[in-house]
């Protein structure tokens, strides 16, 4: 179909697409084999000036918005998630800074993480704070002129090689979710360390780690927004921000396995004839294209309608996230059905994409959550109308 894309957006589009296919597609497979975090790739990211696409200019960006960020999120997925969530982690971590900084913040950090020079990361996460994010424990004690942070972070991606952290914590417990505040850490900050490398079923390129506070000190002027209590909203906030993007994920990485599967299917031959002679097969590669195609319009719709500034875009940005996830899901486990015993050996990359599918489902709020907000959203707008 035709987006309507600008020439800027075709040309961002296309060069991330180059991207994808020169840089990612022919290591994807050793880089998930060995765990191994993109760091060339990224640099040929950042020398292509993609991480600076959804900041400002004045912050050293290009200036784009949600809508530009998920098209290159979306060229980068249809190699590897893998790779993609590595650089989409590095635009988590600059949202609140974007959104709720002081303006000494933005220029001090949006510009360095706009050039790639300085890879940033997003920390809300606990063990006994997922989807519950307002049950974290970490706190941050007033100590001088600046907070002394104690307790951890789980699962964060880009943990341990990014050099910038958004770290959320308690300041106040007996404020209880608005007692919670958000200060920026960087990578060499004394009392902060990291845990081991997670081992994980998909996404094996991205590095996942815990976030260790012993003791560790942030001057003040690395609260955000320079003032307490707005942690949660700025989770929220840049949630709502973010969560296409997860969508836009889905949508590449159901478009790459889709493509596998059509060229295998026009050349394996089974009773004598191509696979993709057989209704049963057609029906399959049809219901998947028409679902990717769904999944990209909504990705889209809701990105622009993001740009436009709206008040509140919580349902969709949650929409944009819960419907492709799933359609990446069902894409993939019917792309290894397609390959048959084929789709199931890492000798294809339809198995990786599969694992790598699962995430979608669950990381920046489940798929279960994401039906909840909708759902609270829409018990909201109904009890408007009735007023």
């Amino acid at each position: 179909m035709d987006y309507f894309l600008t020439e800027e957006q075709r040309m961002l589009k296309e060069l991330a697409r180059k991207i994808a296919e020169e840089k990612i597609i022919p290591v994807r497979a050793e880089l998930d084999e060995k765990e191994e975090f993109p760091w060339e790739i990224l640099k040929v990211c950042a020398e292509a000036g993609l991480f600076g696409v959804a900041i400002p200019e004045e912050y050293g960006g290009s200036g784009g918005g949600v809508f530009e960020n998920c098209l290159v999120v979306e060229e980068l997925s249809r190699a590897c998630i893998g790779v993609s969530v590595s650089y989409a982690a590095s635009g988590l971590g600059a949202y609140p800074i974007l959104l709720f900084g002081t303006e000494e913040q933005k220029r001090r950090y949006l510009p360095q993480i706009a050039s790639g020079e300085r890879l940033a990361a997003f920390a809300a996460t606990e063990a006994g704070a997922g989807s519950d994010v307002a049950a974290m424990q970490t706190q941050a004690v007033r100590d001088g002129k600046g907070y002394r942070l104690n307790g951890t972070k789980q699962w964060i991606t880009n943990g341990g090689e990014a050099h910038i952290y958004v770290v959320f914590a308690v300041t106040d417990k007996r404020r209880g979710p608005r007692g919670i505040s958000g200060f920026i850490v960087e990578k060499d900050t004394p009392g902060f360390s990291f845990g081991k490398r997670e081992k994980k079923m998909g996404i094996r390129a991205s590095a996942t780690r815990e976030l260790i506070f012993e003791d560790c000190w942030v001057p003040e002027e690395n609260l955000l927004g320079g003032r307490e209590g707005i942690g949660l909203i700025a989770i929220l906030r840049t949630f709502d921000m973010t969560r296409p993007g997860i969508g836009a994920q889905a949508v590449g990485l159901a478009q790459g396995a889709f493509e596998v599967a059509l060229q295998y299917a026009r050349q394996r031959v089974q009773f004598g004839q191509k696979i993709i002679s057989f209704q049963a097969v057609q029906h399959m590669l049809a219901d998947m294209a028409t679902q990717i195609e769904a999944a990209r319009a909504l990705v889209y719709s809701v990105a622009r309608y993001i740009d436009s500034r709206p008040r509140d875009f919580s349902k969709e940005a949650a929409m944009a996230k819960l419907f492709p996830s799933d359609i990446a899901m069902k894409v993939t486990e019917d792309a290894v059905q397609i390959l048959g015993g084929y789709g199931y050996m890492r000798d294809f990359p339809v198995e990786k994409m599969m694992r790598d599918a699962k995430i979608l489902q669950i990381y920046e709020g489940t798929n279960q959550i994401q039906r909840n907000n909708i759902a609270l959203e829409l018990i909201k707008e109904s009890a408007r109308r009735r007023r």
